[in-house]
């Protein structure tokens, strides 16, 4: 018994699935955005007056922006094509609805509830994901493998730890 609670842990603790775990997080990330997504492209007559205006534009501008980023870069980091790029401009928009949702509010008067503590998840889920990269299981690192091999360099010595 005691035997097998020992391979047990060992199986656990010892082995590591990072780029199984890289790939559903990007997964889970995408789909989560590209839903807020599209309940802003169903509800986009009924949101358009009351979407903040950021940065000076309208917002009917702020919100197909918002939108699109949304959708593309979603789509982008599911595929893990340009993942390290495409996680900026959700990080942006999270900070900024972040600042929004304060804007009037103290932030420790907060209730668990509320929904301005989602912009904070995605901004700690894309630093996570800008800081580790995509992993093996994307489109950047097939694309970094064929460049290797059409340039003739060791794969070894160009890719680190990915």
């Amino acid at each position: 018994m005691l035997e097998i609670l020992k391979k047990i842990y060992i199986r656990t603790s010892g082995y590591s699935y990072t780029n199984l775990g890289r790939l559903f997080l990007r997964l889970f990330v995408g789909i989560m955005l590209i839903q807020f997504g599209v309940r802003q492209i169903l509800e986009f007559h009924s949101i358009c007056d009351s979407f903040p205006a950021v940065l000076g534009l309208s917002p009917v501008s702020s919100l197909i922006i918002m939108i699109s980023v949304e959708m593309i870069c979603s789509v982008f980091i599911m595929f893990g094509f340009l993942t390290r790029i495409m996680t900026i401009p959700p990080f942006v928009a999270m900070i900024v609805a972040e600042i929004y949702q304060l804007h009037d509010k103290v932030a420790y008067l907060l209730s668990w509830q509320s929904q301005s503590y989602l912009p904070i998840m995605f901004l700690g889920i894309y630093f996570f994901i800008l800081l580790v990269g995509p992993g093996k299981i994307s489109v950047d690192y097939f694309l970094s493998l064929h460049f290797i091999h059409t340039e003739d360099k060791n794969e070894a010595e160009e890719l680190e730890e990915v």
